[in-house]
């Protein structure tokens, strides 16, 4: 049976939690945030951006300069300053899930995992590289496949997993809002399970 909520009432169910994005790059969480955030009336952060302002220069750059370790650092203190705050839907950068710590601050909101699905991921992502610096030129299909696998026991930890196979950014965040009602449920439960969304 799905359980559906009026905006006004999951916004209460919610209670002032964040909402956290995850996914691999290309996903796009920057694009269905903002739709998400009207939705509920709540602010929309992109962490990458944040990220960008704070240190003012490309996460590409700091990635040169600083490497992946520098940038890790970085984006685990504005991930933290961003969980003092509340009612955010927050995309955040593809490989925050791989430090533990930074789970400390997601588990305090809500985890959705949107997934297009590995093979639509990568063609996404050769259609439209960006600026992104762990997408090396030439990447073949097998070792963007390797990079998945080893970011999917992490992102196996959000509260809900949404395949969203080619839905626009609007879509995706209807469905998001229609799915939100299962795990709000009974958020005190013990061992609650992630729930998977296709």
């Amino acid at each position: 049976m799905t359980i559906s909520y009026a905006p006004e009432l999951l916004k209460k169910r919610l209670g002032g939690r964040n909402i956290y994005l995850v996914g691999m790059m290309g996903s796009g969480k920057s694009q269905t945030g903002p739709h998400l955030a009207k939705a509920l009336n709540y602010g929309f952060v992109d962490a990458d951006n944040v990220i960008e302002q704070l240190c003012g220069k490309a996460v590409s750059k700091i990635f040169e300069m600083d490497g992946e370790k520098g940038f890790r650092l970085v984006e685990s203190q504005v991930l933290n300053a961003i969980g003092q705050r509340h009612s955010l839907v927050v995309a955040t950068g593809g490989g925050v899930v791989i430090k533990s710590q930074n789970w400390g601050v997601l588990h305090q909101g809500i985890v959705i995992w949107i997934d297009p699905g590995k093979e639509r991921l990568f063609l996404r992502l050769q259609a439209d590289p960006g600026d992104r610096p762990l997408l090396q030129k030439n990447l073949l299909f097998s070792d963007f496949e390797d990079l998945v696998a080893s970011r999917e026991k992490f992102y196996d930890e959000a509260d809900l997993h949404l395949q969203i196979g080619d839905s626009a950014p609007k879509e995706v965040a209807k469905q998001i809002v229609q799915s939100l009602p299962s795990i709000l449920n009974d958020p005190e439960a013990p061992n609650a399970q992630q729930t998977t969304v296709s």
